[in-house]
Parts: structure tokens; C-alpha cells; sequence
């Protein structure tokens, strides 16, 4: 590690309701199967937001950041799968690869993950490779990539191929992997379904796009802001609603004679969670995407649900494995384009104001933080 600087900087949220501050830090070193990336592009997720508001539990201190890009500058003990210099882009679930959900095909589910890095902010050891200059731990969310540098396993490593700019790159290991999941294995958006998008942020962008490159005739994409659907028109919606001013409902039964086949709620609302159930067809899918704040709700019809027969289906991203290649292969072969979903770009010192940006509701589509 002779070339990388022994320090680097990071944002650091210190407390829950805290707005993140720019400290330096220990360059952090990658342990067996893991790699050191220097980081070229960090999404700005709602998720994020919501640990930094506390309303989701998290350890602090603590660096964020779970969806980016990078080049490979350091290999832990047995890596061979990447050499100095790859450009990769990370999956913000990082697998263990060996616990029983992840040896059935089910890396979305990892126990370790969640129980070690989403619980204590470690990695699978059970410690950090985040320090202070004190020598006191920073808690990692994923691999924690609002920094200079960020260590992450190997298992959720990626090379992203020639031509894809990191800050769109990005964007393809939560917003797009997220929806992947979404629209492939739970919404299952077969040729010809009608569907609904409720959330027409980043994730939301992912998933019009993925359900019309799956080929759904209608997806009709709902929100409160017309620079929103706007952006979604672009991302190849083919009606909009603007809930603000049109019942959601009602527009979604007309549009479709009747509601939609799938429809995903991509807010983590109990109001659009309730909506959206009504807006289901007989027979169809609700997909709930969206992350609630903490303890949150939502009332379900019982008698509707069971007599329409409709499902209720919670989805936390993809497969990593099988599922990450195949998102990097549609973006390369031009099926879905992550450029239209970032519209934009802050620097490291300015990550406490796309943060804060995101909470006002003044990020359309996805922002990226560039170190």
C-alpha cells in the first residue's frame, strides 16, 4: 500500500440527527478475502437519510455510504479474482457466501450481513476497519463509501467494464440492483403487465426503467412533483400521475381498466403503502420497496386481499451474485441507462448538503457524491 496515503477523509455522522462533518482518518487496510477501493462515486440513498435521521437504528459514530464506484488499489489475503486497477462497482448487500440463505441462492436474505453490518456496523469478523485518530471505532454502513477509501468483502466486488462512467456506474449496486430485485424475482413484470410506480426518486427511476426493458406495456409512475415525472417520462413512463393534484387511485384503475398488475411502492409510506394496494388488480402483486421509518405501519384490507387474491411481497434488493452481472450486462448493452437517473453531482465537503437536499425533496432522480 506503499502509494495509497496513510490518511484519508471521510463524513462521519456522530450522532442521529447530527449533520455529517468532513474528518480525517486512517486510510483503512482490506483483511482476507477483502479489497480496498479508492472511491470514485457514492449514490446519495434515502436510506442514508434515514439513518442519519434516526429513523432508522444504526451505531454511531458512523461513516455512510452503501452504492458506488471504484478502482481496486489494495487486495486482502486471498483475493485473485481482481488486480490493481480494476474499476468495479459494489452491491450494497454484501454477501458472506456461506451461510445457509446464501449457499440457497438467497444473498438478499444474508444473515451475517444484516446481523453483523446492519445491526453493529461491522464487517464479518465483527470488527470495523474504520478508526479515528484516536484509535476510537467509526461503525461501517455497508462498506462505507462516503469517503476517500472504503474496504468492502470481495463478494459484493464487481468489474463494471469499459465505458461506464463511475458516476453512473454507482448507481447500479442499490437503485438499480434494488430494483432489479424488485421487478425480476418479487414483481416478476412479465411482456404485456400493467404497472404502477409509486416513488419516482432513484429507485423508483430503476424500476420504470427495468419493468418497460421487461417488457410492461403500461408503467405509470406517481408523485407529488412534476419535475419528477418528468424525469420519469425520460426514464420511459408511459403516464404519470401527479398525486398532489389527481386521485392516484382512481387515475390507475382508469388508465389500466381496472389496476395494475404490479404495482411498487418505492416510499415506505403507510398512506401509499395503502394506495397501492388498491390499486391492484384481482390476481396482481403489490411489491413493497420503500424503507419505513422506525416501528412504521401500514393498514391492509384482509377480506380485499384475500378474496382478490392479491399478493403482498417485501423486497431488499437482489441476488448478488447472479444478479449484479446481469444489471452491469443491461447498462452496458444500452437496455437501461443509469445516466438518466443521476442528475446530480456534489463533492465530498458538500455531502451534509446533498443530504439535506434529499430531505427537502430536491433531488430528482439519483445525486452522486464525486471525492
Amino acid at each position: 500500500m506503499s502509494d495509497i496515503p496513510s490518511t484519508m477523509r471521510a463524513a462521519v455522522l456522530v450522532e442521529p440527527g447530527a449533520s455529517l462533518r468532513i474528518e480525517e482518518m486512517p486510510t483503512p487496510q482490506p483483511l482476507a478475502g477483502e479489497v480496498l477501493l479508492r472511491v470514485e462515486a457514492c449514490g446519495v440513498c434515502h436510506t442514508d437519510l434515514h439513518v442519519i435521521n434516526g429513523d432508522v437504528a444504526f451505531p454511531t459514530p458512523a461513516v455512510l455510504g452503501h452504492e458506488l464506484a471504484g478502482e481496486v488499489v489494495a487486495l486482502g489475503a486471498g483475493v485473485d479474482a481482481f488486480s490493481i486497477g480494476d474499476s468495479v462497482v459494489t452491491s450494497f448487500i454484501m454477501p458472506c457466501g456461506e451461510c445457509r440463505r446464501c449457499v440457497n441462492g438467497r444473498e438478499d436474505l444474508c444473515e451475517p450481513f444484516f446481523e453483523m453490518n446492519r445491526l453493529k456496523g461491522t464487517l464479518f469478523d465483527g470488527t470495523s476497519r474504520l478508526r479515528r485518530g484516536d484509535g476510537s471505532t467509526l461503525a461501517m454502513y455497508s462498506m462505507a463509501g462516503l469517503a476517500e477509501y472504503a474496504v468492502t468483502p470481495v463478494t459484493g466486488v464487481f468489474a463494471r467494464g469499459d465505458g461506464l462512467p463511475p458516476e453512473e456506474a454507482a448507481v447500479l449496486g442499490c437503485a438499480v440492483f434494488t430494483a432489479f430485485g424488485a421487478v425480476r424475482h418479487r414483481g416478476a413484470v412479465a411482456p404485456g403487465d400493467n404497472v404502477a410506480v409509486i416513488g419516482a426518486g432513484g429507485v423508483g427511476s430503476a424500476i420504470i426503467q427495468l419493468s418497460r426493458a421487461f417488457g410492461a406495456s403500461r408503467v405509470i409512475a406517481i408523485d407529488l412533483q412534476d419535475e419528477k415525472l418528468d424525469l420519469a417520462r425520460a426514464n420511459g413512463a408511459t403516464h404519470t400521475v401527479n398525486a398532489a393534484t389527481d386521485d392516484p387511485v382512481e387515475s390507475v384503475r382508469s388508465l389500466t381498466g381496472g389496476g395494475a398488475d404490479v404495482v411498487f411502492e418505492a416510499i415506505g409510506l403507510a398512506a401509499t403503502w395503502s394506495q397501492g394496494l388498491e390499486m391492484v388488480d384481482d390476481g396482481g402483486r403489490f411489491v413493497a420497496v420503500g424503507i419505513g421509518g422506525r416501528g412504521a405501519t401500514a393498514d391492509v384490507e384482509i377480506t380485499r386481499t384475500v378474496r382478490r387474491a392479491i399478493s403482498i411481497l417485501g423486497s431488499y434488493g437482489g441476488r448478488v451474485s447472479a444478479d449484479m452481472p446481469e444489471v452491469i450486462r443491461l447498462a452496458a448493452a444500452g437496455e437501461i441507462d443509469p445516466g438518466k437517473m443521476v442528475t446530480r453531482h456534489f463533492s465530498l465537503d458538500d455531502a451534509a448538503a446533498a443530504y439535506e437536499a434529499l430531505e427537502r425533496g430536491e433531488i430528482t432522480g439519483r445525486a452522486v457524491i464525486v471525492p
